[in-house]
């Protein structure tokens, strides 16, 4: 871990939750990408048992807001739901060589040498006030980035359940 980062765990904080594709490439940009994130994301909640409090899938970076699981850290979680998402969405690839995937294209034309950038961002949310902050930055971030022209027509983040009471593509866990 490079220095100067330092990360808390175990006071019982949320954390939201920032980390980006490759170079921040849009390797999550098609439908069938922001899909399978958000069904590998549901899993892992499952396993891992976290709390998921918000959520939104972007073409080259995610925000999450969640709990700490309840064994292991958010660093244990970020690193098994990028692991899994990255294998699922490089499966349809064609094998290069001995056991090697081909992974997507940079815009070089050169094959990419990651799916995800190695670090994260991660923020202690504190208080009720500093929660809906972050989800309303959250569920902003479409409507900011130009992708749609209100939080409800980007279906990839927890907005609906918020807002209109939907469940969208995953409940979230509402409390604290």
């Amino acid at each position: 871990m490079p220095s100067g980062l330092r990360r808390y765990y175990g006071k019982g904080d949320l954390h939201f939750i920032t980390f980006s594709c490759y170079r921040r490439l849009p390797l999550l940009k098609t439908v069938r990408a922001r899909d399978i994130f958000v069904k590998e994301l549901g899993k892992v909640r499952e396993e891992m048992g976290f709390r998921l409090l918000g959520y939104v899938v972007m073409p080259e970076h995610v925000h999450l807001l969640m709990s700490e699981p309840k064994e292991g850290t958010p660093s244990t979680v970020l690193h098994t739901l990028k692991l899994r998402v990255a294998r699922k969405l490089r499966a349809r690839r064609k094998p290069v060589g001995a056991g090697q995937l081909q992974l997507p294209f940079a815009e070089t034309g050169e094959p990419l040498r990651a799916f995800w950038q190695a670090r994260f961002y991660d923020f202690n949310v504190y208080s009720k006030g500093k929660k809906t902050e972050k989800l309303n930055y959250m569920h902003a971030n479409p409507v900011i980035r130009g992708l749609v022209k209100h939080p409800s027509d980007w279906r990839w983040s927890s907005w609906g359940f918020y807002y209109v009471g939907e469940k969208g593509h995953l409940a979230m866990d509402v409390g604290e």
